[in-house]
């Protein structure tokens, strides 16, 4: 019996070129025609694990976790300072669906900082900033903005301990006046003291106090 040999199917050449291009695991730097570029693990086509990916025309970089094509884990985002031509931080921390959520440090212009929570890429929870100016707020944030309790002390050691809402002092609140030794203690409705009583508070040792005390009622 004649032995009959069937010519072997052929695999067209861009079946191999695709399977080459798929991008799983560790990978070598991987550059976009936007002048993009991205080092770090992949799965199934999209940034996995632990990679740097640096944006050429926003001159920021990312070095952390990421979760199916998104930041997600531990991480820092730096941009470029246009005059020392160096990267700086600007946040630290956590991420979520490629939004800053948990823990994290953000520095902003003028030496102000924020140390606390987030969700959604707001401020949100609990945390801690320091204004340009030297005043302090730590407490409670809602939406990017102080919301629920918090104390607010400025330069001068003057502090507003209270709940606060939209960013703003509201419901029952105290003022230490620590200059003039005196404490307000009251009700406030965005940022404005409605009613209340005010005593004097250390007003022995206060640096500037008034010139007669407040009388006892």
């Amino acid at each position: 019996m004649p032995i009959v040999k069937y010519p072997r199917a052929t695999e067209p050449l861009w079946h191999e070129w695709d399977r080459k291009a798929q991008k799983c695991g560790l990978r070598h730097t991987v550059y976009s025609v936007n002048g993009d570029q991205y080092t770090g693990g992949w799965l199934d086509n999209l940034k996995h694990g632990e990679g740097i990916q640096v944006w050429k025309r926003a001159a920021a970089i990312y070095s952390g976790d990421w979760k199916f094509g998104k930041r997600d884990g531990y991480g820092s985002y730096s941009i470029l300072d246009p005059v020392t031509k160096e990267y700086k931080k600007v946040y630290t921390g956590w991420w979520k669906n490629d939004k800053k959520c948990g823990y994290g440090v953000t520095f902003y212009p003028g030496m102000e900082r924020y140390e606390g929570e987030w969700s959604g890429g707001l401020r949100s929870g609990w945390g801690r900033m320091y204004y340009r100016d030297g005043s302090i707020y730590e407490g409670q944030w809602l939406e990017d903005r102080p919301g629920g309790q918090g104390m607010l002390r400025l330069p001068n050691e003057n502090r507003y301990e209270g709940g606060w809402k939209d960013g703003k002092k509201h419901g029952p609140g105290k003022f230490f006046y620590l200059d003039k030794g005196q404490l307000f203690e009251g009700i406030w409705a965005a940022d404005i003291p409605k009613c209340g009583i005010l005593i004097d508070f250390g007003r022995v040792k206060a640096p500037a106090p008034t010139q007669y005390p407040i009388p006892k009622v």
